[in-house]
């Protein structure tokens, strides 16, 4: 009887992380702390072994799905950032930048300016509002400064 109910467990967590890979991507580490309370370490760790085993969880697909979703209006700290947060390995997190096909990040940086603001800052109020948008967004402050210096210059002359 003891057997049965540690079977019915098993299955209830397979399940849970079926129904949780099925809405998106997650990473083993993200699977393990939402089936934490579930069951056994033991029993989270073999269910997460046979979703692996599967191909039905992967970290390395998590993080392709990851940036090909965000890539384009966030910078490469904030993708290394919620990566690294979601548990993927740091050194798998710098494959897949290596390997994702982004554009240069003042393009991206660009792109994500100009669906926010319609015009360059006036002054240096402004200049510092748009600076920490494009700095929420995860871009370094040399891209934001050669973004939003050319604006400013013109209104300094």
């Amino acid at each position: 009887m003891a057997l049965a109910s540690v079977n019915t467990m098993s299955n209830e967590l397979r399940q849970q992380a079926i129904r949780l890979l099925a809405r998106r991507e997650h990473t083993r580490a993200e699977l393990a702390r939402k089936l934490a309370g579930l069951g056994t370490p033991e029993e989270i760790e073999a269910v997460l072994a046979e979703m692996e085993a599967n191909h039905l969880q992967s970290d390395n697909r998590t993080a392709e799905s990851y940036l090909r979703s965000n890539a384009s209006r966030l910078g490469a700290s904030r993708l290394r950032h919620t990566l690294k947060t979601r548990g993927v390995a740091p050194e798998l997190i710098e494959e897949q930048l290596a390997q994702a096909d982004l554009p240069e990040e003042i393009e991206r940086a660009r792109a994500a300016w100009s669906r926010k603001f319609s015009a360059a800052p006036a002054n240096p109020k402004e200049w510092a509002r748009q600076a920490r948008f494009l700095q929420s967004r995860g871009f370094a402050g040399d891209v934001i400064r050669r973004l939003l210096k050319e604006p400013m210059d013109g209104q300094e002359e």
